[in-house]
């Protein structure tokens, strides 16, 4: 059985369409099927419009959140309500097309792979967005532990040990790309066109987005840290660098007059220790959310 988790946050405008279309094309592998659309605390008519597909086609299964917990917590819920063999991920917005469901099942059994991604050749958005998003990715695959894939987001498909092995983590801050990656496993990729969305304006605002890389880049590299260790370093160098050229000019007698190099170098001080205690708080405060082991999502209806 295929299972495809769909999250969904004020999409009713598209809703029924995306489902139509998810439906038909897991038609065409043959195979049996659910499609478990996770609704994220839309505040319009997404859930009515779900639950009026589902009265004509129970394998649309229904998860409602008590209230908006992001698009990764509804991932997971989608992927621990999952029965299927295997598993599809997928974004609400109709730039994952579902015309690839086929193309991803058919791939992962050809290749006797355990995970296959789909990795966005082209991008048809805005030229800011895929600027900061082509930067973050750059920058995540070079920095974090292990492979990472430029320009692949939560489309794929696994199987099921990739499925369960996905299960065991639990952070709190979880970056869900980040895990697949993580996992090992055969890992193989198609590439697709990631087309514009058919309705309204996108769901994750920059500000999600930014927060969304931090998790990713604190969870999976070492490189803060790292960076806080290089730039001390560099303060010593410096801080060296200044008591030989003080002590050379009072042997010389040309010592410097004046405060701006003492202003300087407690500018320079302070804003390294600042830059230091800024990214500790960062790893302090989810060191602090992981140990409240608060639930990452409520679920409010479950309509099976």
């Amino acid at each position: 059985m295929i299972s495809v988790v769909i999250p969904l946050l004020n999409e009713n405008n598209l809703v029924t369409r995306l489902v139509e279309a998810v439906y038909s094309n897991l038609k065409k592998t043959g195979e049996d099927f659910e499609i478990i659309c996770i609704d994220d605390g839309s505040t319009d008519s997404t859930l009515q419009k779900l639950l009026d597909f589902r009265s004509k086609n129970k394998e649309l299964k229904v998860i409602s959140f008590s209230r908006n917990f992001g698009l990764q917590p509804a991932l997971t819920a989608g992927l621990e309500f999952a029965k299927g063999d295997f598993v599809i991920m997928m974004d609400g917005d109709f730039q994952d097309p579902p015309d690839l469901i086929p193309l991803l099942f058919n791939k992962i059994n050809d290749t006797n792979s355990d995970i296959i991604t789909a990795v966005r050749e082209q991008r048809n958005e805005k030229l800011s967005r895929k600027i900061y998003t082509n930067i973050f990715h750059r920058i995540f695959s070079s920095v974090s532990e292990g492979r990472q894939v430029v320009n692949a987001g939560n489309f794929c498909i696994l199987n099921k040990k990739a499925h369960q092995s996905i299960l065991k983590f639990s952070e709190q801050n979880r970056y869900l790309p980040g895990i697949r990656n993580f996992i090992g496993f055969k890992h193989e990729f198609i590439e697709y066109n990631r087309p514009e969305r058919l309705e309204g304006g996108a769901k994750m605002s920059r500000k999600k987005l930014f927060s969304l890389a931090a998790d990713a880049i604190y969870s999976f590299s070492k490189w803060p840290i790292k960076a806080c260790l290089y730039l001390g370093l560099f303060g010593i160098i410096i801080f060296l660098g200044a008591i030989i050229y003080t002590l050379s000019s009072k042997i010389l007698g040309l010592a410097p007059t004046g405060w701006s190099s003492t202003f300087l170098a407690i500018s320079f001080f302070g804003s390294v220790q600042l830059t230091f205690l800024g990214i500790i708080g960062e790893y302090i405060f989810r060191i602090y959310k992981e140990v409240q082991k608060r639930p990452i999502y409520l679920v409010k209806d479950y309509y099976e």
